[in-house]
């Protein structure tokens, strides 16, 4: 397991270097009933801006009056700039690895938005009321237990030292461990053989725990990868991760 780690290290072999690529042209095409492109979407530092967007994410959104993570502004922009129809998006929003499909177009341009940000510090903003209470919010949920198993996020992620078979479980609240995971993802998924954003992390932890589809974007998420965010403050982003 070591050696296969190791393996996984090397960014130059990532396939998700090349998903990116891909994310880049799909962002830069006219797109959508509008047929417009995502360039001049506002992930919080201005419109058109990417370089070190996503590492100041989830953040207060003035025009929606919300806090918003890469995704939830990404379905923000397709729907008010491209016009599309948010049902639809969610509908081809994840790769089904069941049926070994490819990247979603979904999957690929979250590849590349935050791909922009390798390299930098991850800081989420704490300065609105708002974003403080989303971490506050994310704080609480991920104790909660929930659904037929009665899990929460700390059953699995609470403690140092629990696994699954041979995969160990990151302590979402040991800052360092919250750093290893957070400051990777977007994600290569080898096992998967696709690329993984966050919101299909919370989306399958939650099928894990046998709970119904949770809506992507939902509050839970949002304020689930806002605490985890706040949790990893500091790191400095390594994009694309690898994962086995």
């Amino acid at each position: 397991m070591q050696a296969y780690r190791a393996a996984l290290a090397d960014k130059d072999g990532n396939p998700g270097l090349l998903i990116i690529d891909m994310g880049e042209k799909l962002f830069k095409t006219p797109a959508g009933p509008k047929n417009v492109s995502l360039e001049k979407c506002d992930f919080g530092l201005g419109p058109g801006v990417l370089k070190g967007a996503y590492a100041q994410m989830p953040r207060y959104m003035p025009d929606t009056d919300r806090v918003e993570d890469l995704e939830t502004r990404l379905l923000h922009c397709m729907v008010t700039l491209q016009g599309k129809d948010p049902a639809e998006i969610k509908k081809h929003r994840f790769a089904n690895e069941a049926k070994n499909e490819s990247n979603t177009d979904w999957e690929k341009i979250v590849a590349y938005v935050a791909y922009q940000s390798d390299g930098m510090k991850l800081s989420m903003p704490t300065a609105h009321p708002k974003e403080r209470e989303a971490i506050k919010i994310g704080e609480i949920n991920y104790f909660r237990n929930v659904g037929p198993l009665d899990f929460s996020c700390a059953t699995c992620h609470g403690e140092t030292g629990k696994r699954i078979r041979l995969q160990a479980l990151f302590n979402g609240l040991d800052p360092q461990q919250a750093r290893d995971v957070m400051g990777a993802w977007p994600t290569y998924r080898v096992s998967h053989n696709a690329m993984r954003t966050m919101q299909h992390r919370m989306w399958d932890c939650h099928w894990q725990m046998r709970l119904p589809d949770i809506d992507m974007g939902s509050p839970r998420t949002v304020a689930l990868i806002a605490f985890l965010m706040h949790q990893a403050d500091g790191v400095k982003l390594d994009l694309p991760g690898m994962r086995r």
